[in-house]
């Protein structure tokens, strides 16, 4: 197919008229959207009427604030203080700068300590070497490997409430 004059002054209108590529393709038939694109920046035609797609809005409105919970006219319960419980654990010992142990990879038996002590890319790389009284570490490691688990916080009527109150 070539386009002939009277089809590109049709390509034109059409182009200026605002239309997709796609539809001046269906109305001049043999074409495809494509061939349409070329010719089109061939011509070097730019301006259109109106574009193919409406421009989106360049500000949009806030929204409207939510109204403010109303308090409910029975008293709320209190909750049972959780900070009691965080008060009575222990706090976990951290260890900054140790010593370096006395068992090295080659050296450390069964019943050590085996709590890695440095960078295991450096020479000075040991282990603690203690004896080992709860699983692989010494008393003082498994303080710091093995941390007691964190109570989890009941959910009461309360929770549930403010939970449902999302979805309403």
């Amino acid at each position: 197919m070539s386009w002939t004059d009277e089809r590109v002054e049709s390509l034109k209108k059409l182009w200026q008229d605002g239309l997709s590529a796609s539809q001046i393709a269906k109305q001049l038939g043999g074409v495809t959207r494509n061939a349409v694109i070329g010719k089109v920046h061939r011509l070097g035609l730019s301006g259109r009427a109106a574009p193919s797609k409406p421009a989106r809005p360049a500000f949009k409105a806030p929204r409207p604030q939510r109204p403010a919970a109303t308090a409910p006219s029975a008293p709320r319960r209190i909750a049972e203080p959780v900070a009691a419980e965080a008060a009575q654990t222990p706090a976990p010992t951290r260890y900054v700068d140790e010593e370096p142990g006395s068992a090295t990879v080659l050296t450390l038996g069964a019943h050590m300590c085996k709590w890695p002590i440095g960078d295991p890319s450096s020479d000075g790389f040991t282990f603690c070497g203690r004896r080992a009284s709860e699983g692989p570490y010494c008393v003082e490691h498994a303080k710091v490997a093995y941390q007691p688990a964190q109570a989890k916080k009941r959910s009461g009527g309360s929770d549930l409430a403010r939970s449902l109150r999302r979805y309403i």
